[in-house]
């Protein structure tokens, strides 16, 4: 891997950054349509994708390394405003949270928005620490084929129902303080990591 994707990538003080965390293994152009998406409808200055050694959350026995991951996306994240990090691999953070805390620390001339697909939002309340994710920095959904009505009703939604930015204001939301959250919708691809996983190994 090149040394340089172990470090945070460069913005300038003052530009809202997009922070894309997964595992992406493998990632697909659904990822990298939720990316488009967020990029357009927020109004980022930047997306990071931040590749994850591996998510606590699934299993390890199928995860790629992390070299050929970080490769694999840098070949889908190719866009001028976006750029591929694993910088969690040097940090040693292993939630998201950590990683949040540790950039806030790190890049405190930035505003940073925590970018998810609706899938991700279904599930948000079994992370580590999730309330302080949303409690640290304001949170841009992107809808995903099937996760709609889950994400809406999820604990985290309901949670934080009186955070909730109305879609035609999404370009705020990289100003806000948080907790502020934006659902996107736009178009859907059916495309996941797990199904491409299972038509590899078939």
């Amino acid at each position: 891997m090149d040394r340089t994707h172990l470090q945070i990538p460069q913005a300038g003080a003052g530009q809202v950054v997009g922070l894309f965390g997964g595992s992406f293994n493998p990632p697909h152009d659904g990822h990298r349509l939720v990316a488009d998406i967020a990029l357009r409808r927020l109004g980022l200055d930047w997306i990071w994708w931040i590749v994850t050694p591996g998510n606590p959350l699934k299993s390890k026995r199928e995860l790629r390394s992390l070299d050929e991951r970080v490769a694999l996306v840098s070949a889908i994240a190719r866009h001028p405003r976006m750029a591929v990090t694993a910088l969690e691999a040097a940090a040693g953070t292993r939630y998201s949270a950590d990683t949040i805390a540790y950039l806030q620390l790190c890049r405190p001339h930035l505003r940073f928005v925590w970018l998810m697909g609706a899938d991700n939002l279904a599930t948000l309340h079994h992370w580590q620490e999730w309330r302080t994710i949303m409690n640290r920095l304001p949170v841009g959904v992107v809808d995903r084929p099937g996760a709609s009505l889950s994400a809406a009703s999820s604990p985290a939604a309901r949670t934080y129902r009186a955070a909730r930015l109305p879609e035609h204001d999404a370009r705020r939301l990289g100003h806000m303080s948080a907790p502020a959250w934006c659902f996107l919708h736009g178009p859907l691809n059916p495309l996941s990591s797990t199904a491409l996983r299972a038509n590899l190994s078939a």
